[in-house]
């Protein structure tokens, strides 16, 4: 009797004993609970607790979690139906918090991320939906943190995975996506040919600008070329008269100085003066361009007459014979 009894202690005591004595993992905590009410909460390492008395009621790490939310289905403002899912982390910051104030935590966070998302989903039109993805997550976290600060928890991140809309809609973006690509395919090669026309046209009008310069500097440079050339031919004819005017003043002093150093060179001089004038009227009777030629043989004694005049009132006394000479001249060519 005596050694059941010590082995119904024993074993008692090891119960007891083993009760006592709680090991925490870190980043965990343990909340324990006095005849049905809450006492403390254990940190990490060795605690001790009261056997049979206290009693550990939660125990959940503080450590961040991830919590996936399935494929739901929204409909956006503009009614169209589609399928999102999603990813929350989160973390429990206050253990009483999470176990106290509200039932099974994790299907009150699921249930509330899926309220959540329908609600921002029915804000937005379903374009709208895949362009702004980075606001949803945004708009979901803030709220999401507003709506668990009472369960003690902290939303670090939400991230929305996939939006699908349904197949009929997805058809129709195709054949959106596609219309949109020869819209735009088709726009910009209407731009391209206005582009290839406007480079063209701007081409031509250079081609035709540099045309007229071209032109208008080619006729500057021509009538520069002729005025110069008239200018160049007057100055040469003025030198070749001022030439000939010095050559026949220069001729006119040696006759005269010739006549005045030998009375007879007057007689030569009329003789050549004459015959010269004979010759001049011959070649041009024989020239082809001419046809009929009248003559007036009373210039000729005009011709000798002015050449007289250059022997000067000196010589008077000594042209008797030169006057004879004419009226001899005179007598032959008198009309009959």
């Amino acid at each position: 009797m005596q050694e059941l009894f010590l082995l119904v202690f024993l074993v008692f005591s090891g119960s007891a004993l083993a009760g006592t004595v709680k090991i925490v993992n870190e980043k965990n905590e343990v909340l324990i609970e006095s005849f049905g009410q809450y006492k403390k909460k254990l940190e990490p390492g060795l605690r001790f607790v009261v056997p049979f008395i206290d009693k550990a009621v939660y125990k959940d790490t503080i450590r961040e979690k991830v919590l996936d939310i399935p494929p739901q289905s929204c409909i956006t403002r503009d009614n169209v139906t589609i399928t999102v899912d999603a990813v929350v982390y989160w973390r429990i910051m206050d253990m009483y918090k999470a176990y106290y104030k509200v039932e099974n935590l994790r299907d009150a966070m699921v249930n509330l991320v899926l309220t959540q998302i329908r609600a921002e989903m029915g804000k937005l039109e379903l374009d709208q939906t895949f362009t702004a993805r980075t606001e949803i997550n945004e708009i979901l976290l803030r709220e999401l943190d507003i709506a668990t600060d009472p369960w003690g928890v902290k939303v670090t991140r939400v991230e929305l995975r996939d939006i699908v809309p349904s197949k009929a809609v997805q058809e129709s973006m195709e054949l959106q996506m596609a219309a949109e690509r020869k819209k735009r395919a088709a726009i910009l090669t209407s731009e391209g040919e206005r582009d290839a026309a406007v480079n063209s046209a701007q081409g031509k009008a250079s081609a035709k600008v540099l045309e007229a310069e071209a032109r208008k500097k080619a006729a500057i440079l021509e009538a520069e070329a002729t005025k110069e050339a008239i200018v160049l031919k007057a100055e040469a004819e003025r030198q070749s008269q001022e030439l000939q005017a010095e050559a026949t003043a220069k001729a006119m002093a040696i006759v005269t100085e010739a006549i005045k150093a030998d009375p007879s060179a007057g007689e030569a001089l009329q003789f050549l003066l004459a015959q010269h004038y004979l010759d001049m009227a011959q070649t041009i009777g024989s020239s082809d361009s001419s046809k009929v030629m009248f003559m007036d043989p009373r210039n000729i004694v005009s011709t000798l007459e002015g050449v007289r005049s250059l022997v000067g009132d000196n010589q008077k006394g000594e042209d008797n014979t030169l006057d004879f000479d004419l009226q001899q001249i005179q007598h032959r060519h008198r009309p009959s």
